[in-house]
Formats: C-alpha cells, sequence, structure tokens
C-alpha cells in the first residue's frame, strides 16, 4: 500500500491581515461603524443570517435593517421565478433576473433614505446591503456553493427572497443553480471593488475576516501561479472505496464516489494568511481574473466561465453508474438557457481486471424497441437488457473514451474515472439505473423522455470503435519523454495531452488555461523558466491549474519520484 499525499487543503499562502473570532471582527468594525455611523453587511445567499445578526447585534447599533425586508413579496418572489424554476423536478431555466427585480421599488427607498438621514449607528444586512448604503463601510459575507449544497441538505438555508428550506434537496439546489447564484454572482461581480472587508463565515462560529488590501493580494498571487481548488468528496449510489486510501478520507464512510477537484463555480479557494486558512469560493478568481486565468482568446468564447471541468468517480468495489445520455448543445440552449453542452470522456486512472465502459449504441439497434423497453423499464415492468442495446467495452487503465453529447454511456463497476468534461454538471439524462435506489431510499429521477431526443443513433459499435475509444495520436518524442493527443472528439473544445516523462518537459499556455492531474507519480513540480513564480508541487492524483497568463513553464519528476517516470494529462480549449 502506498502511503497517501493527496492535498485536501491546497492553498495560496500570502501575509496579510486577517481577523479571528467573533470579538476580534467586531473591534474592528466597531471603529468602522463610529466612523460612518452605517455599516453594510452583503451577503451571498446560503450565510447563516441568524449567526449574523445576534454577533453583530453585539455592536448596539440604534438599528439593524435586513434587507431581506425590503423585498417583494414572497408569493410576488415566486411567480417572478416561476419560469426560470419550471415545473420539473431537476432541471430549470437559466435566469435573466438582476438583484435589483426582488426589491420593493418604495421600500428601498424609504430604507435608503432613513440610513441617509441616520446620525446613529446602523447596520444594514443581507444580500443587497450595498444597494441600500452605498456610501457604508462594506462587508462582504462570501459562500461557496459547495457548502451551501450542504446547508440544503440539512434544510438550514433560505433562497433569495424564498423560504423554501421544507422543499426537497433537488428543487433547492435546482432554484441555486438556475436562479439564485446567478442573481448573486452577477451583483458580487459589481461589488469587488467596492468591498473593505471579506467575511468568511463556512464553519458556523468560527469566522474570519480579511481586507480588502489581502483579498486582492490573494487574488493576484494566485492569478499568475499553478493552483489549486480545494476538492470535495461526496458518496453515491455507486461509489467505490479507491479514494479512501489514496485521497486518505475517512475510513468509516460507506463510499466515496465523487471527487469534484476542478469545477471552480463550485469549488472553494483557500488563502493562507499568516498561517490561517481563509475559505472563499474560487469563482470569484473567475469573475475578477477571467482574462489572465482564461486567455483573452477563451473569455472572449465564454465569458466569465471556466469551461473545463476534471472531476473523479470512483466504483472499485462499487456498481455502475447509471446509464446516461448527455443533451446536444441546441437542445440545451433551446430546453435551459445555456449556450454550450456537457460533452465529457472518461480517463481510467484506474481500473481492475473486470473494468468495463458502457458506450454508444449497438449496430443496427432497433431504436423504438430500445426506448420502449426503458420506458417499461422504467415502470418496473421488465430489467433492462443494457448489454443488448449498448456496446460493453473492456477497459484498462490510461484508456480514454470520448463521450460527444448525445452518446450513451456510463462508467461500469470496477473502474477509477478522471472525468474531463465542460463544465455544465447538471444536465444528465438518466435512461436506467439498474434498479437501484439513491442515497435518500428513492428512486432516482429517469429522463426517457429527455433522453430520447438527443441520443445519437450513429454513435454505433463502428463509430465507438473508430473514433470514440482511444483515439491516441504521437505528437512528439525524446529522450525522456513523449507527448500524445489522446482526444477530445471533433465536435468538443477541449484538446487532450498525455505526457510521459523522467525528464523536464516545457509546456506553454498557448493563450489558454491548461488543467492537468498527474496520472502516474508520486511528486511532480511545476517551474518557471523565467522565475515568474515559485516552485509548484504536486501529488499523485491532484488535479491543478495553470492560468494562460503564465506563458511557458516546465513540469519534472520531483521527490519520490525522482529518476522514474510521470505522467500527466494535460486539457485546455482547442481554437
Amino acid at each position: 500500500m502506498r502511503k497517501p499525499n493527496y492535498d485536501k487543503y491546497p492553498a495560496t499562502v500570502i501575509d496579510g491581515n486577517i481577523f479571528q473570532g467573533w470579538g476580534e471582527i467586531r473591534d474592528v468594525l466597531a471603529s468602522k461603524l463610529s466612523e460612518k455611523a452605517v455599516l453594510a453587511v452583503d451577503c451571498y445567499t446560503g450565510v447563516y443570517e441568524k449567526e449574523l445578526i445576534d454577533e453583530l447585534s453585539l455592536l448596539q447599533p440604534a438599528e439593524i435593517i435586513l434587507v431581506n425586508e425590503l423585498y417583494k413579496d414572497e408569493k410576488v418572489i415566486a411567480e417572478m421565478t416561476e419560469r426560470f424554476m419550471t415545473d420539473d423536478v431537476l432541471f430549470g431555466y437559466v435566469t435573466n433576473l438582476c438583484l435589483a427585480d426582488y426589491f420593493d421599488s418604495e421600500k428601498l427607498a424609504a430604507a435608503q433614505k432613513k440610513v441617509s438621514e441616520s446620525n446613529k449607528p446602523v447596520i444594514v444586512l443581507g444580500t443587497g446591503a450595498h444597494m441600500v448604503a452605498p456610501e457604508a463601510t462594506l462587508v462582504y459575507v462570501d459562500m461557496a456553493r459547495w457548502e451551501i449544497q450542504q446547508r440544503f441538505r440539512r434544510h438550514e438555508v433560505k433562497a433569495l427572497g424564498i423560504d423554501n428550506r421544507n422543499e426537497a434537496v433537488s428543487l433547492q439546489y435546482k432554484r441555486g443553480y438556475f436562479n439564485d447564484w446567478r442573481v448573486c454572482d452577477r451583483y458580487k461581480d459589481s461589488l469587488f471593488y467596492k468591498v473593505d472587508f471579506w467575511l468568511d463565515t463556512h464553519i458556523a462560529g468560527q469566522p474570519k475576516m480579511i481586507d480588502r488590501e489581502t483579498f486582492f493580494k490573494g487574488i493576484e498571487k494566485t492569478s499568475t501561479k499553478p493552483f489549486r481548488v480545494v476538492p470535495f468528496f461526496d458518496p453515491a449510489p455507486w461509489g467505490g472505496q479507491w479514494m479512501k486510501e489514496v485521497c486518505d478520507l475517512d475510513r468509516s464512510k460507506q463510499n466515496y464516489g465523487w471527487c469534484f477537484d476542478c469545477v471552480p463555480e463550485e469549488n472553494s479557494l483557500y488563502f493562507e494568511v499568516n498561517g490561517v486558512r481563509f475559505e472563499l469560493p474560487s469563482v470569484d478568481l473567475v469573475l475578477l481574473k477571467s482574462k489572465e486565468l482564461l486567455g483573452e482568446p477563451v473569455e472572449a468564447r465564454f465569458g466569465k466561465d471556466f469551461p473545463i471541468r476534471f472531476d473523479f468517480l470512483d466504483t472499485i468495489g462499487g456498481g455502475n453508474l447509471s446509464l446516461q445520455v448527455h443533451p446536444t448543445t441546441q437542445f440545451i440552449r433551446e430546453n435551459f438557457g445555456m449556450y454550450y453542452t456537457q460533452d465529457e470522456s472518461y480517463y481510467l486512472l484506474d481500473a481492475e481486471e473486470d473494468a468495463v465502459v458502457y458506450l454508444g449504441v449497438k449496430n443496427g439497434v432497433d431504436r423504438e424497441a430500445m426506448i420502449e423497453d426503458l420506458r417499461r423499464a422504467q415502470r418496473g415492468e421488465i430489467v433492462f437488457d443494457a448489454e443488448k442495446y449498448v456496446n460493453k467495452i473492456p477497459a484498462k487503465k490510461h484508456d480514454h473514451f470520448l463521450i460527444p453529447g448525445g452518446t450513451i454511456h456510463c462508467s461500469g463497476s470496477n473502474s477509477m474515472v478522471l472525468e474531463i468534461s465542460s463544465t455544465p454538471n447538471l444536465f444528465t439524462f438518466k435512461l436506467w439505473d439498474w434498479q437501484r435506489l439513491g442515497l435518500d431510499g428513492k428512486p432516482r429521477p429517469i429522463n426517457v423522455e429527455r433522453g430520447k431526443h438527443v441520443i445519437n443513433w450513429n454513435r454505433n459499435t463502428d463509430y465507438v470503435y473508430e473514433k470514440l475509444r482511444n483515439h491516441v495520436t504521437l505528437i512528439g518524442e525524446g529522450e525522456g519523454w513523449m507527448e500524445e493527443r489522446t482526444g477530445l472528439h471533433e465536435n468538443e473544445f477541449i484538446e487532450t495531452r498525455r505526457h510521459r516523462f523522467s525528464v523536464p518537459v516545457l509546456h506553454h499556455t498557448n493563450n489558454s488555461v491548461n488543467v492537468f492531474n498527474l496520472l502516474e507519480g508520486e511528486e511532480a513540480i511545476v517551474e518557471s523558466p523565467t522565475h515568474s513564480f515559485e516552485p509548484f508541487v504536486v501529488h499523485y492524483a491532484e488535479t491543478f491549474i495553470i492560468p494562460a497568463c503564465v506563458g511557458e513553464y516546465t513540469i519534472r519528476p520531483y521527490g519520490l519520484s525522482e529518476g522514474k517516470e510521470c505522467v500527466t494529462v494535460k486539457a485546455y480549449v482547442r481554437f
């Protein structure tokens, strides 16, 4: 057994001003409150509002104005957002609302007047506080989406303008994904250079606060060097045991199916300030430094979206993933308001001898019969015979299977998949779930009727073996190194390159963000030929990001791997 060296708490190390605990934070804010008489505490959705009220009320302001009391009535907000929520249990439509749409204009104007005329200490608290008190000292309480999801599961936090705590977790997530988070991100993007203090309340009762200078010091440093976001791990109905050992996770848990270690919209980012970890959403970096991080051509195409996703699917000692299909670009645009789809691929980081991947339909398949059998299986009348209709392909370590939208697929049991894909991460149409219940003990939603509209029936056996399985091309080689192109499919915008090396390898970002995983080797080190950033050490199975602005850099075996061969896979946006 190898000793785990996977770093679950990667951080950008900086010095600066950090304040810990409510007592110390209140001392700082008390001086600001006395200076300006008004303190605006703005919030992302999902924060514990009661904790903020309880702790900040100890500052003894003359009044605390709660922003959510200035919103339109909850019924009006429900009607306003209904078209984005739709009546589907999973899928909505991307909102075009902004935070101003939530306010009752008369209530907002009255509150603005009260604040501007007050000569006593006032705290304005909640999402939109800056709109009420634009001249006040501004504190922003940020929150990463992954932590919000944990709070959804515990039914602890309200949605934006609506108390939906008693709804199913899937509906809370849907409202966040399609509406609330997008409204809050647009609003937050307008505030970055106005915020005086950033408050981290991800761990209840253990707040930390940094000032504007420290925040931007962390952002600037992270955007100009290799970095990692904070990985998060989650169980799954099909989850396995591999990550427990390699990533040193809680052995008492039943399984871990997912690891998301490059989904900046949902992951956190750590700044280690004077030895103390400060947590913030990694999407802040994308919003603030999209050009430097993504590269100008990528930003021109995707805006402030991080377009590449890396995650793990662990089925070693587990079960098959659901048989599924992702929508085509046209379908996702028309039905959900997204402008690109979830094209993806499976890279086999590890595999047992019996590992398989289900991919594409068989030659000559009867599509009507297959859809009808899926419907009957959904009704519980039959057990769907997947092998009758779908190719079951033996899989081994370092195989790469390409899965453009519209291709039926799933990983079988006993596979450790590195999923390399485009970012939209909700749009999976499950067709068959192997007679299995979800972790909540209920059947997971099946989407045969949606799936039938996007299945590409031409992705058959011949097509899969010619175009989608181990489509590897040698790019170049020399003493101690080899570079191969492993995909993705020509319909997909992501290019992947695999490097095998025992000597330093020179890379160039070529105006695109580069995303890597160390597939083999205990350690490797990323270095700048011009010493523009500090050497950056990565460990086996870790995903790391190279901002486009870095330009040239090298990667070589390091530490326990010196003199041995390492293997990386690199993804970037092809032009």
